[in-house]
């Protein structure tokens, strides 16, 4: 017999699940700094034993380093510069940041719950249809991380509570346990849609 998971077990599961891997980026970014490393070196070796370079000669490499900005156009530097900020912004902000997938944990004692938000807008499109007494084509629900939000178009001449829309989506988050529980907001349009 399998021996249970833990609820440490779980709780890493669900982590794992809920954000994305950083795998492919560090993955591709120690490749480029080996290969640099490599390519150094070997033109190091090369230099060491009197051999002609293979790729670039580190010597005058080294020399124009120490030269700029001198005989480079202000414009390739300017890009060049910008392009490094941005490269390097982009592995801070993926080192920093969660990187939280559009997924919800649904709490469950002998497994690892975890569902899409498109399955939690299915969810709440209907609880809200529901309760608004609308047709299926008239509600739109939007999940994002930490809010909901219930766009009702009413049948014209039929008046949709929004309060009770509120409710009822309130109740169908509550009811599936989904964490964290994201704010409501529920906007019924100012336009009608004729029948149903």
């Amino acid at each position: 017999m399998p021996d249970r998971p833990t609820p440490s077990s779980t709780a890493r599961l669900v982590r794992r699940e809920l954000h994305s891997s950083r795998a492919a980026a560090s993955v591709l970014t120690a490749a480029v700094l080996i290969v640099g490393c490599l390519v150094l070196l070997f033109e190091a070796v090369l230099q060491a034993v009197g051999d002609e370079p293979f790729l670039l000669d580190l010597d005058a490499a080294a020399a124009w380093l120490g030269a700029l900005p001198a005989g480079v156009p202000a414009s390739l530097l300017g890009a060049g510069s910008v392009l490094l900020l941005v490269v390097g912004l982009l592995l801070v902000l993926l080192a920093v940041l969660p990187g939280r997938r559009a997924r919800y944990a649904i709490p469950d004692g002998r497994a690892a719950v975890v569902v899409d938000a498109e399955v939690v807008a299915s969810s709440l499109a209907r609880r809200a249809r529901i309760a608004a007494g609308v047709g299926a084509e008239q509600v739109l629900v939007t999940v994002g991380r930490t809010s909901v939000r219930v766009q009702v178009r009413p049948t014209s001449g039929i008046p949709v509570d929004a309060d009770a829309v509120r409710a009822a989506v309130a109740d169908d988050l509550h009811r599936s346990g989904v964490t964290p529980e994201p704010r409501i907001a529920v906007v019924v349009t100012d336009s009608g849609v004729i029948g149903q």
